[in-house]
C-alpha cells in the first residue's frame, strides 16, 4: 500500500538508537514521505535519519513544540502522522490512526496508549500524573478522552494548521488537543500500542517539571474554553479566604467585642471580588458557548 498524501512527521532529539529502524519500518509498510523535526541533537540521529531515506528538518529554536509549530507550515501532504522516533509505538499500527482521517470520519485521531500498555512502559509516577492530567482535561472540557499527551497521532494538514499554538515544549499534545476541541475539529480515540523505550534510551521528560506545565497550560487555555471553571475556581479561592478572615472577625467582635478594621475591610474586599469573578465566569461561559459554535460553523465551511 503507498500513502503519497500522507506525511510521516517524527520529532527527535537524540534518538540515535531508535530513530533508523522506526524509518525502516514505515518505508516498509508503503510510507515514502518521511520528515524528521530535529531539535539540534548531539548524537547521530541526523546521519541515521538521512542515511534511512527520511527528510530532515532542523527547527531554528528549542522545544518540542517549537519544532511542531514550524516544521507544520512546511508540509506540503493532505495527511499527517504524528510519532515520536523513540521507539516506543510501533510504526505497523498506523492505519489505526490514519483510516478515520482517510475515510472522512475524523479530523483529529489520538493514539490511547493504555489500550495496550505493555508493563514498565510507564513508571508508576507517570501513570499517576497522566490520569490525573486526563481527568482533569475532562472535568474543564468535557470532552471524554483518556489519553491526552498522547505523542502518536493523525489529523489533517489544513486541520492542524487552523490551530494556535504558542506552547514551546512538552506541553504541545495537550494544547493541540484543546485546541481541536475549541475549533469543533471532530476527535477520535483508538486503542494502540506503547512499548517500553529501547535499552540505552533515556526520556527527557521531568515528571514534576513537565507535568506541571502540562497542569498550568491545561488551567489556562480553559480561560477562553471554561471561563466559568477558570474564573469560578479563582473566585471561589478569593471569596473561601474572606469567608474564613470574617469568621475570624466575627468570632472576635461577639466574643469579646474586638474590632479588627483592617480584616473587616479585607473581608469585604476578597468576597467582592470573588463574587465578580464569579459574575466574569458566567458571562464568560455565555460568550464562549457563542465563539465555539461560530468556529465550529467556519470550520465546516471551510473544510
Amino acid at each position: 500500500m503507498s500513502y503519497p498524501d500522507v506525511c510521516v512527521l517524527i520529532p527527535t532529539l537524540n534518538e540515535e538508537e531508535s530513530i533508523e529502524s522506526v524509518i525502516r519500518e514505515f518505508q516498509a509498510l508503503g510510507f515514502e514521505n518521511i520528515l524528521v523535526a530535529d531539535g539540534h541533537s548531539t548524537d547521530a540521529t541526523v546521519a541515521k535519519s538521512e542515511k534511512a531515506g527520511a527528510r530532515v528538518f532542523l527547527q531554528s529554536g528549542s522545544g518540542k513544540g517549537q519544532a511542531l509549530k514550524e516544521v507544520f507550515e512546511v508540509i506540503d501532504e493532505k495527511y499527517i502522522l504524528l510519532i515520536d522516533g523513540d521507539g516506543t509505538y510501533l510504526p505497523e499500527e498506523a492505519s489505526l490512526l490514519l483510516t478515520p482521517v482517510l475515510k472522512g470520519r475524523a479530523d483529529h485521531v489520538v493514539g490511547n496508549r493504555f489500550g495496550h500498555l505493555k508493563g514498565g512502559a510507564l513508571k508508576r509516577l507517570n501513570m499517576f500524573g497522566n490520569k490525573m492530567i486526563n481527568r482533569f482535561f475532562v472535568l474543564i472540557y468535557g470532552v471524554q478522552l483518556t489519553d491526552i499527551l498522547s505523542g502518536y497521532r493523525a489529523f489533517t494538514a489544513d486541520g492542524i494548521r487552523s490551530l494556535e499554538l504558542s506552547t514551546p515544549g512538552f506541553e504541545i499534545e495537550s494544547e493541540i488537543t484543546i485546541e481541536s476541541v475549541k475549533k469543533g475539529m471532530r476527535i477520535m480515540e483508538v486503542p494502540i500500542t506503547y512499548m517500553p523505550r529501547p535499552a540505552g534510551t533515556r526520556t527527557k521528560l521531568n515528571p514534576i517539571r513537565d507535568g506541571l506545565k502540562i497542569v498550568l497550560t491545561i488551567f489556562r487555555m480553559a480561560k477562553t474554553e471554561n471561563p466559568m471553571f477558570f474564573f469560578g475556581l479563582i473566585g471561589s479561592v478569593f471569596g473561601s479566604i474572606g469567608f474564613l478572615i470574617g469568621l475570624y472577625v466575627a468570632r472576635d467582635w461577639f466574643a469579646w467585642r474586638i474590632e479588627h478594621i483592617p480584616l473587616t475591610i479585607l473581608t469585604a474586599i476578597l468576597i467582592i471580588v470573588g463574587i465578580q469573578l464569579f459574575i466574569i465566569g458566567m458571562l464568560g461561559d455565555v460568550m464562549a458557548s457563542m465563539h465555539r459554535e461560530t468556529m465550529r460553523e467556519i470550520y465546516r465551511k471551510n473544510k
